[in-house]
């Protein structure tokens, strides 16, 4: 999960959530005999926190931090300060300001399979 969701990882956002699924998808279907819903729903924070890591160095310039920020419902002055934040990338996936901006139904509508989904249906079909 690590190597698909690197910071420096070529290709387009959807190729990278395709890559991420067909993972995610098997190791669900391998795993999924276990009880591990704890487990589950870390890591579905933790790769949720990963893409939006990935998407803020994707923006790169604070213009265009600023522009998607205000784009996806963030008011002025909080798309301002975060824009133009010197924190790393991975301080700033963890503010709440890119969790209202990038939420888990935006990641998920881009094409990203739920994983504590997956793990239902599979955990209640056997």
């Amino acid at each position: 999960m690590r190597k698909l969701t690197s910071r420096k990882q070529p290709g387009t956002f959807e190729e990278i959530i395709k890559k991420i699924n067909q993972v995610t998808t098997g190791w669900v279907n391998y795993y999924g005999i276990s009880r591990m819903k704890r487990f589950i729903t870390d890591t579905q924070g933790w790769l949720n926190r990963r893409l939006r890591q990935l998407i803020w160095k994707r923006w790169k310039k604070p213009k265009t931090k600023y522009r998607m920020l205000r784009k996806y419902g963030i008011n002025h002055d909080e798309a301002m300060k975060l824009a133009n934040s010197r924190k790393g990338y991975w301080r700033i996936s963890k503010s709440e300001i890119l969790h209202q901006a990038i939420t888990i139904g935006k990641l998920i509508k881009w094409g990203l399979k739920n994983i504590s989904q997956l793990y239902e249906l599979r955990y209640l079909k056997d």
